[in-house]
């Protein structure tokens, strides 16, 4: 503004020519594609169930779809005078303006949506799904497969297709959406400017696909009914490999509702949450959401106020070279939840594994006893041991010290030791750290709810009872 002679006050004079720019650019695309425009009056108005009857007359081959505009919220500023400082300059607000939604199918990323807002700052959101995507690597690699909405119930090659789904690469992404902004957003060039792309929300689904409907049904209303009445916050903080301090001032919980596309069971933690649902009643989908990247922490190089770089644990950044370590996050999130309901769902298989841990092992002439879940001090141990803090980074002799007191470094090595003769831990390579084996995961987890959801309720009936 300063550069072309607009006082903060004119600052009206310096966007709307910007804003009559963005509105010519969207009637010319419109124009050149054959399209109208369609300006949404209707508060309720379903943009994707119209785009979805476009498609099924248009044909899903490469190229424009359709184009939206609506008055809808957006960030903006204000001239600002501080009477103190005597100081003008512009001061963040939030407006109104006429938004454009450019729908198109990418050859590279499939169904795609832009969202441009004709005022000044122009934030742009840009939408994808990684299932369209996906869709037209398994097409060029002739794998069969069958796309219902934004799930695959069926695919000629699961395998090589999880593999093509992980070769996802960020730098294709990135130059998709510099291109996207250089189509419906051109008055960056005006401003000799690139657009910084940051992660407003993400998805990870994992989808468990049946051949027959009957056979999901048979056992999803047992693991809703059991996951909404036993998991609680420390289950869901451990979930997402996060430690759930005594502090913290978060929402947390559990709900339940019916959709159409069947019932879901949604477990949150501030800005995360993992949920469970039965699609078309023929997958059974675990998904993560995140709508703030930073909630997670992850190993980073960090560059300090000196100047000076390490590696170091630090909130996640919300740039978009964030995702592949994002990636690795919300798997492992999905990873954890199905161990969990996994073990709840299957008693008869845990009941077998408790008889096989409170059995005494021999190794070296020498006798290590088994556990029992109705002793205090090995309740206590599984629960340290299950801590969420411990699923990423590990725990030492040190940090069992820390959670069971009083016990000294002796014999809590003693106590390392009984747990991995039993299979429950194992041990890294070169390092004195130790994490829970698989068989470890599905024991305390299923011994410690066992316990809480069957032995105790049916003893404290009958105590009831006499």
């Amino acid at each position: 503004m300063s550069y072309n002679h607009i006082r903060i006050f004119d600052y009206p004079r310096f966007a709307e020519p910007l804003r009559d720019e963005l509105r010519k650019n969207a009637e010319r695309i419109a124009s050149e594609n054959g399209l109208e425009i369609e300006f949404i009056r209707k508060k309720n108005f379903r943009k994707e169930k119209r785009i979805q009857q476009i498609l099924e007359q248009r044909g899903s081959h490469p190229g424009l779809v359709h184009i939206f505009s609506a008055m809808e919220p957006c960030q903006t500023y204000k001239p600002w005078h501080n009477k103190q400082t005597h100081k003008t300059f512009l001061k963040p607000d939030n407006g109104k303006c006429l938004h454009y939604y450019f729908y198109l199918i990418d050859e590279e990323l499939g169904l795609v949506y832009v969202r441009v807002p004709t005022w000044c700052p122009f934030r742009l959101q840009i939408y994808f799904n990684g299932h369209n995507w996906l869709q037209l690597r398994l097409a060029k690699s002739d794998i069969h497969h069958s796309l219902l909405d934004n799930a695959f119930a069926e695919i000629s090659d699961f395998s090589q297709a999880q593999s093509l789904g992980d070769s996802f690469k960020v730098d294709l992404l990135h130059a998709r959406l510099d291109l996207f902004a250089e189509r419906f957003c051109p008055i960056i060039k005006d401003f000799d400017l690139r657009y910084h792309w940051s992660i407003m929300q993400a998805e990870y689904a994992t989808d468990i696909v049946f051949k027959h409907q009957e056979d999901l049904q048979s056992i999803y209303g047992h693991l809703t009914r059991t996951a909404i009445h036993t998991v609680k916050p420390e289950n869901i903080a451990t979930f997402l490999g996060r430690k759930l301090h005594d502090k913290y001032e978060g929402e947390m919980g559990n709900s339940f509702n019916t959709r159409i596309e069947g019932t879901r069971i949604k477990h949150g933690m501030g800005p995360v949450s993992i949920k469970m649902y039965d699609k078309f009643g023929l997958i059974l989908r675990i998904e993560t959401t995140v709508n703030d990247v930073s909630f997670f922490k992850h190993y980073r190089m960090v560059e300090h106020r000196d100047g000076s770089e390490s590696m170091k644990l630090a909130q996640m950044k919300k740039g978009i070279y964030s995702l592949s370590a994002l990636y690795q996050l919300l798997v492992a999130a999905n990873r954890r939840y199905i161990e969990f309901i996994s073990a709840i769902d299957d008693p008869s298989a845990g009941i077998k594994k408790l008889d096989r841990i409170s059995r005494t092992v021999v190794e070296n002439d020498r006798s290590y006893k088994g556990f029992n879940l109705f002793d205090d001090d090995d309740q206590l141990l599984f629960e340290s041991i299950a801590s969420g803090e411990f699923t990423i980074s590990g725990f030492q002799n040190k940090h069992l010290r820390y959670k069971l007191e009083g016990r000294t470094s002796s014999q809590i090595s003693r106590t390392i030791k009984r747990l991995h003769v039993h299979g429950l831990i194992r041990k890294v390579g070169h390092t004195y750290k130790y994490y829970l084996t698989k068989f470890g995961t599905q024991v305390v987890t299923m011994g410690l709810k066992l316990k809480e959801l069957v032995v105790i309720p049916h003893l404290s009936g009958h105590m009831e009872l006499a």
